[in-house]
């Protein structure tokens, strides 16, 4: 990548970041199962109201004020038309920069696809590190509960903390029944992950086992499996 493409391309990401900051209508499940709909939003600039948690911005209206709601008051949220839920990081892996963060719903099906840009270290990852929390703008819907995502996430994937680089710069993906089950995708179980994952999709699944979609392109492949998905659907 030449100096100048270099520069577009950090201009376009500050652009979407940017976009990615404004209040997006949606709404969040408490800790206790209530649900509270207004605007969200995530502000990696911002400092959360508890030390070693994730957090989101939220008001009822846009003339409200905004209050800062940490990961630990929240089992889920939607924001847009992406969902999210808490949970820590999966057994023997660290988050470096939360103990209890967010993942999002990336495919809901019966084994789910999760997730993330959040600074989440994992150990399987030469180079570690990560590049911000980040959101999705577009796709799916619904809401999830903790430990279990409900919805369907999509959308444009934006890296919003002051990123180092994570696994080939792009997000970590996990997979489980739920979060508490959550394991981490490699290039080694992809295909097994994968086609597990989009079983009901047999033309998606004959691409994952042709090698046309890999974990460095894995947003093509879920965005092509909602497809698919939806064209059957709607039949």
């Amino acid at each position: 990548m030449n100096k100048y493409t270099f520069l577009i391309f950090c201009f376009v990401l500050i652009a979407i970041s940017a976009q990615a900051q404004k209040w997006q209508p949606g709404h969040f499940t408490d800790s206790k199962g209530n649900i509270s709909a207004g605007f969200i939003r995530i502000d990696p600039s911002a400092r959360g109201p508890v030390k070693n948690e994730g957090f989101i911005e939220y008001k009822q209206d846009k003339a409200a004020k905004e209050a800062k709601i940490s990961a630990s008051a929240l089992q889920s949220f939607v924001m847009g038309r992406d969902s999210f839920v808490v949970t820590h990081a999966p057994k023997n892996q660290f988050w470096p920069r939360y103990e209890l963060d967010f993942v999002k719903v990336a495919v809901n099906e019966d084994l789910k696809l999760y997730a993330t840009y959040s600074e989440h270290n994992a150990e399987h990852y030469a180079g570690g590190g990560g590049s911000g929390f980040s959101i999705g703008i577009g796709g799916g819907t619904g809401f999830g509960t903790r430990g279990f995502g409900v919805g369907v996430g999509g959308g444009v994937e934006i890296p919003l903390g002051a990123g180092r680089g994570g696994y080939y710069g792009g997000p970590v993906y996990y997979y489980g029944e739920n979060t508490g089950e959550m394991k981490i995708i490699t290039n080694e179980n992809f295909a097994d992950v994968m086609t597990d994952v989009m079983g009901d999709e047999p033309d998606v699944v004959n691409k994952i086992a042709a090698k046309a979609y890999t974990l460095q392109n894995m947003d093509s492949l879920i965005a092509y499996f909602k497809q698919v998905q939806a064209a059957r659907n709607s039949q």
